[in-house]
């Protein structure tokens, strides 16, 4: 198990409090799950598992938007404290990916508890807002800026005490035996009803997004990923047992699969393709200017002058 030290927890709290400031500003998207876990796994010394954790974590989170006075679930909170889980669970039976994946299912009822935090301290910042219209009345600029800073240092406090707390209290074996104590039937389940969650948040996106014309992308993505993966029976790239001719002739040209990098590049090209054939993105060609008249209307005349002759 992984034990955490005090100069990872100091730098873990201000993190976490970081995280929570951006939860309400919404500037630089520090609590979004792939900054925010990886900043976390920087900070306890395991940035790949951050990094991990944060990817996975952003799938879940797409769909996440506050809309009008309706509050998503927080991922800010999600992302700190599920990072610091996995981080202190490494080393167990199942090593690093079932600490990641123990993590990810704790993940989205942080989230959800994060979200009646978040609430009830908006519900606090309103006596900080009327604070703040009182010395507003009074021109007192000094107060109205530490009414501001209060209210918003309290949205970093609503992140930085439950993680801290966690971090302080995440010894290997505690977190192990608190993991273990989860029956496995809630574990899977969290773990599915996260997988769900990933797919209404790629719909939500793209019902905002509105981009039917781009929707043959979406679909190719899926199976360049697939095909990378599975290519005939049951064989594979990294288990080429019972692949068919095909599936030979694409491990001779890519033994080692189709990596992730390698797919982006792909739907990069196929983007730029899209736009330059696509007329709808081709800039009009300028319309050709007519020549100016000369003053006095001197072609003009000439030109009666033809007709006469």
């Amino acid at each position: 198990m992984h034990d955490i030290s005090t100069i990872q927890i100091i730098l873990v709290t201000i993190v976490a409090f970081v995280a929570g400031l951006g939860s309400v500003l919404d500037e630089r998207q520090f609590h979004r799950p792939l900054v925010a876990c990886t900043l976390t796994g920087l900070a306890l010394g395991q940035p790949t598992v951050g990094i991990v954790v944060g990817g996975t974590l952003e799938l879940i989170a797409l769909g996440w938007l506050n809309v009008g006075a309706a509050m998503a679930p927080d991922a800010a909170l999600a992302s700190t404290v599920s990072t610091v889980i996995a981080v202190a669970s490494m080393g167990g039976d199942g090593g690093t990916k079932a600490a990641i994946d123990a993590a990810i299912s704790v993940a989205v009822p942080l989230a959800v508890a994060g979200q009646a935090l978040t609430i009830f301290v908006r519900t606090i910042a309103v006596f900080f807002a009327h604070q703040a219209d009182r010395y507003a009345k009074q021109a007192n600029y000094r107060g109205i800026v530490v009414m501001h800073f209060t209210a918003l240092g309290l949205q970093g406090l609503r992140v930085a005490i439950p993680t801290a707390i966690v971090a302080a209290l995440a010894s290997g074996d505690a977190v192990h035996k608190a993991l273990d104590a989860i029956p496995e039937v809630i574990t899977k389940g969290l773990g599915i009803a996260g997988g769900f969650i990933v797919v209404v948040g790629y719909a939500m996106v793209i019902n905002m997004m509105k981009a039917r014309k781009l929707m043959p992308f979406f679909f190719l993505g899926f199976v360049f990923a697939t095909f990378a993966t599975t290519i005939a029976g049951r064989g594979s790239v990294s288990d080429p047992q019972g692949a068919g001719d095909m599936a030979n002739w694409v491990l001779q040209v890519m033994p080692t699969g189709v990596t992730l990098v390698g797919l982006g590049i792909v739907g990069a090209c196929l983007a730029v393709i899209y736009t330059q054939l696509n007329p709808e993105f081709a800039k009009p060609a300028p319309a050709p200017q007519p020549a100016p008249t000369p003053a006095g209307g001197a072609w003009a005349d000439d030109d009666l002058d033809d007709e006469l002759d």
